[in-house]
């Protein structure tokens, strides 16, 4: 009996994506941008729809299904009542935004099959294009790979067609949205808002002010609920707009909001300063709290053990963790490409369920994702012959002999790209496409932000553990195979500050060493913990074996392979490219291990220019 495939797809807003399902279990998931080298590419996700099928083995004419992952009819009616209720308010930006609404809305049904019928013209796409609703897409990527038979699921965004929060019930394969909040009250435009205001981009620059909060004191908390939203004790709330601008304007706040805050939104590159940190620290302390009252309050509606996240809210890990640590729930899973890339993975898991009813596959022993490693691999023959083309020099080892290469000169202090099997899923690498290097050193986490990373220094690093050590590192002892919850650094590992040093502000307290493993240690004690396990990754977790051998310490850093506002590498040349235009002092591909004292000085390039600033 063939099986049976469906092809999910998501684009035309951020973080186009594609992914194949086979007879329920995930064969291939990609994000475009990994191909075109465009971060965040929003364009339709041809790229990714080939490596899908290639992956597979198959062509398009022998896909059931394609789903996209929202309806953009009911979209386009949001974005059209929204401006006509609010309107003459927003006119100018409604005039400039129609065109483009018309095309990619009204009349994205026609588009999608123009694509569909370039590359198959015999595709039915009559009968087998369909649309599912965005929370539903999320809903669906959160459940059905979870481990769990039955569970709550939370899915929290800035807004699907008009959705923004949405708790849906999961049993077996069966699946629906139980109750939600609507568009224009979003905590995620909220967060969005707070990016924008504090000088980072919206829908990538959220990352940054997670990770600012703890410079930060708490100090504008009441004024943002006494000001901008109300919330109820079970956690539903709503916005105050008078203060925002994201429904007819072209920016998120406005002049009331500039006034409440005492100063217009931070010029995008110029000094963070404490008020800054402040910021951030209330609008995170504020985010934990309506998240803390949602999962409380339907955790004794249900009466549920299990919950499952996604929305690009559920990558706010320290919420995560503080959802964990709260206890209402016994267990938690969070889809690792919990933004809209992953909406293309839960339309086709919807699509096969939902709509198809057809059954859950058995799990694995952690759970349907495969590791998240669902992107391209490539063999040693090719990677040599993508080397040598890119003019590389280079030694290809046995994998014995390459690991214990790297583990020492991790130990030893290196820089280290590491590139090996699938390409990563999501916006985090999980050690397929990693950059590396030694925890226990006071001044990794700065060199690697400032030397490699080109990016802001205050911005953590996450530690990559040996599953069964975690519990002896941190404050955590379930598994975080996906780098989403935050936990605290074991008290035995912890050096704790003296008073001067408690009193440092903001920044200055960056290169204050807080515990035995400082480059992973945030400034409150804290870490982004990414658990690694032998049955989804040996490679990865053999390395790290090997360096605990050396030097005791079962932890390494685990950063993303890219600089800033590049895409993380997806070929051996795009790791290579990236090896030459920073200060990494080793690269190893596959088996292939490249010193940097021994490229050709002709092919270093000025890497941190190519890209348009995060």
């Amino acid at each position: 009996m063939a099986p049976y495939r469906v092809l999910g797809i998501s684009a035309f807003y951020h973080d186009s994506a594609a992914a194949l399902v086979e007879d329920g279990r995930v064969v291939a998931a990609a994000q475009e941008e990994r191909f075109t080298r465009k971060k965040f590419d929003a364009n339709y996700p041809r790229r990714a729809i080939d490596y899908c099928l290639d992956a597979a083995g198959t062509k398009l004419d022998d896909v059931d299904c394609v789903v996209f992952y929202d309806k953009p009819f009911i979209k386009f009616e949001r974005l059209l009542e929204t401006y006509l209720t609010m309107s003459p308010q927003g006119f100018t930006s409604f005039r400039m935004a129609l065109p483009l609404w018309l095309r990619e809305k009204l009349f994205q049904k026609s588009l999608l099959a123009d694509e569909l019928k370039e590359v198959a013209p015999e595709f039915d796409w009559h009968n087998r294009l369909t649309f599912c609703e965005h929370h539903l897409s999320h809903a669906a990527s959160a459940f059905y790979p979870s481990p769990f038979e039955r569970a709550l699921v939370l899915t929290l965004d800035g807004v699907g067609e008009w959705t923004t929060t949405a708790v849906a019930l999961g049993e077996g394969d069966k699946l629906a949205i139980h109750k939600e909040i609507h568009f224009p009250h979003s905590l995620g435009l909220l967060y969005s808002a707070f990016t924008y205001y504090t000088g980072f981009k919206v829908n990538s620059g959220e990352y940054k002010l997670m990770g600012l909060a703890p410079y930060g004191t708490p100090k504008y908390v009441n004024v943002i609920r006494d000001k901008l939203i109300d919330v109820k004790d079970d956690g539903s709330f709503r916005l105050n707009l008078d203060y925002f601008n994201y429904c007819t304007g072209l920016t998120m706040t406005n002049a009331r909001f500039d006034a409440l805050f005492g100063a217009p939104p931070r010029n995008p590159e110029s000094l963070l300063e404490q008020k800054h940190m402040d910021i951030a620290a209330s609008i995170q302390a504020v985010l934990e709290d309506i998240v803390l009252k949602l999962t409380r309050s339907l955790a004794a509606e249900t009466g549920m053990e299990n919950l499952c996240l996604a929305g690009g809210v559920a990558l706010n890990c320290v919420a995560n963790g503080k959802i964990l640590r709260d206890g209402h729930f016994k267990n938690i899973w969070i889809q690792p490409a919990a933004g809209d890339s992953g909406g293309a993975l839960g339309a086709a898991l919807a699509a096969y369920h939902i709509h198809a009813e057809k059954p859950r596959p058995a799990a694995n022993a952690l759970d349907g994702m495969r590791g998240a490693y669902l992107g391209p691999a490539f063999d040693q023959a090719d990677i040599d012959q993508r080397l040598q083309a890119a003019g590389a020099h280079f030694t290809t080892l046995s994998e014995s002999e390459m690991l214990e290469t790297t583990a020492k000169s991790l130990a030893d202090g290196a820089a280290v790209g590491w590139f090996q099997g699938r390409m990563e899923f999501g916006p985090r690498a999980l050690g397929n496409r990693s950059i590396l290097g030694d925890p226990r050193s006071p001044s990794m986490q700065k060199n690697l932000n400032l030397k490699v990373k080109y990016r802001e220094s205050f911005r953590p690093f996450a530690p990559s553990v040996l599953r069964e050590k975690v519990a002896d590192w941190f404050a955590l002892d379930v598994d975080s195979p996906y780098m989403l919850l935050v936990a605290d650094v074991a008290e035995s590992r912890v050096r704790k500050m003296t008073d001067d040093e408690q009193a440092l502000f903001g920044i200055d307290k960056l290169n204050i060493v807080r515990s035995s493993i400082p480059a992973v240690t945030h400034v409150d004690y804290s870490a982004r913990v990414q658990t690694v396990h032998q049955e989804s990754n040996p490679l990865y977790y053999g390395l790290i074996e090997r360096f605990e051998r050396l030097t005791g310490c079962p932890v390494l850093i685990n950063t993303s392979f890219n600089v800033r506002s590049e895409p993380i590498v997806c070929t051996p040349e795009d790791a290579f490219h990236c090896f030459m235009g920073t200060d990494l002092d080793l690269l190893v591909v596959g088996n292939a291990v490249l010193h940097k004292r021994d490229q050709d000085s002709a092919l270093k390039v000025v890497y941190k220019d190519k890209f348009e600033l995060d």
